[in-house]
This record gives structure tokens, C-alpha cells and sequence, in this order.
């Protein structure tokens, strides 16, 4: 039966891919893998042998139609990506769209995202919040945050080791030193952390010891009084 299966993948803990998972990976005539190479270590560990095809920012503009053309031929895909849930930050948009549009079945399993503990653990409010995802590098970066500076919502955003420090001094200087933030990294691993506190202070901690991982940023929103 023609299906598209979005299959979240661990974020660094391999205990928490789940038996269903496994299951439809094994099951399933191809896998659709952001990065072979990464995915493929988690394939050998779990003794998956399907074959897999190269899917990600760079190509899946071109591959959706023949994607397509498979699905519609009775072949069941699954897609996964490096780390967490496809189509968070990550390709997968594209190709479950299309397939909607032309009738094929989607199911997405549920299973690991960073964002999720990153806001659980931060203890800021958790009831409504925004997921912004990587804020922009250059390019409209100043009007996003100006935008941003009045929302009352909980926001969470990922970001890379070395624009950390960038990114929190922008909070400071757009949200106040006194806004609310959480920093996760390597969330599930083995030197897993969170700091909290004001901006100012989380951005004075970084500074003094470079962080490394992957980060997930929650900052609480503006107060009304």
C-alpha cells in the first residue's frame, strides 16, 4: 500500500527510538535519510536493512516528483532525518505536502523532537507557546526580534554552539536583560544540561564557558502588567 511514513529518530539517546519505529523501518521499502552516513548507524545498530536514499535541503526540491511517481507505483516510504522529527528544522515539508496533494497516505509517528524537554524542563510557562526554530542569520534577524519583543507567549528557538552567544546578546538587547531564558544542549546525552535565568546572566555563563551540542533556547514572554 502506498504510504508515507514520518519517523522521528532519537536526538542522542538510541534507548529512545521506539518499537514501532523499528518496526515500520524494517517493514517499509525505503528509507529517505537526511545524512546516510549518520542514519546509517543507527540502521546497522538496530539490524535494519533497508535500503535508504539521500533526502535533504539540497535535493529534495528535485527528487519530490520521482518520490511521488514511487509512492503512487505501491511502495511504502518512511522518512527520517539526523536527529528528532522530520519537517521541525528539518526537510520533510515539502514531500508530505506533495503526497497529500496527489492522495497518498501520511502518518507520523510520535516520538522524539528537542523542543519538548527543553520547554518541560525550562519552567517557564508551557500552556501556550510559539516555536520559532532558528531565528534568521542576517536577513531580516533585527525585524523578526523587534517583532518578537512584545510576544507574551513562551518561545522556543534552536541554535547552533557558536551563534549562542550572538543570539542571547541579541535577547538582551531586544527582549531586556531581564527576560526569563533556558538553555538545553545535548539534551539526552551524556553531558546534558540546562541553564536558567535572566538573559544577562545565561549569556555571562556562556561566556566564560563556550558551549558545544545542540541547543534548544526557551525565553519566556513579555509580561503584561
Amino acid at each position: 500500500m502506498s504510504k508515507l511514513y514520518i519517523v522521528p529518530t532519537p536526538i542522542g539517546n538510541l534507548k529512545d527510538l521506539t518499537f514501532r519505529a523499528i518496526e515500520v523501518l524494517k517493514e517499509v521499502d525505503l528509507i529517505l535519510a537526511e545524512d546516510t552516513r549518520t542514519s546509517g548507524k543507527l540502521l546497522k545498530h538496530f539490524d535494519i536493512g533497508t535500503h535508504m536514499q539521500s533526502h535533504h535541503m539540497h535535493n529534495e526540491h528535485r527528487t519530490i516528483d520521482s518520490l511521488v511517481h514511487k509512492l503512487k507505483s505501491g511502495i511504502a516510504i518512511a522518512l527520517i532525518s539526523d536527529a528528532g522529527t522530520p519537517a521541525i528544522s528539518d526537510p520533510g515539508f515539502l514531500l508530505t505536502r506533495a503526497c497529500i496533494e496527489n492522495n497518498i497516505e501520511v502518518e507520523c509517528l510520535p516520538g522524539a523532537t528537542a523542543f519538548v524537554p527543553a520547554l518541560v524542563n525550562s519552567g517557564l510557562p508551557n500552556d501556550k507557546f510559539v516555536f520559532e526554530g532558528f531565528l534568521p542569520f542576517k536577513k531580516g534577524r533585527q525585524t523578526r526580534l523587534k517583532f518578537l519583543a512584545d510576544e507574551t507567549r513562551t518561545m522556543i528557538f534552536y541554535e547552533s554552539p557558536h551563534k549562542l552567544i550572538k543570539t542571547l546578546t541579541n535577547f538582551c538587547e531586544y527582549f531586556g536583560e531581564d527576560r526569563q531564558v533556558s538553555v538545553s544542549r545535548e539534551l539526552t546525552k551524556l553531558y546534558e544540561e540546562t541553564i536558567r535565568g535572566s538573559a544577562k546572566g545565561v549569556l555571562e555563563h556562556y561566556t566564560t564557558k563556550p558551549p558545544k551540542g545542540e541547543i534548544v533556547i526557551v525565553v519566556g514572554g513579555k509580561t503584561t502588567k
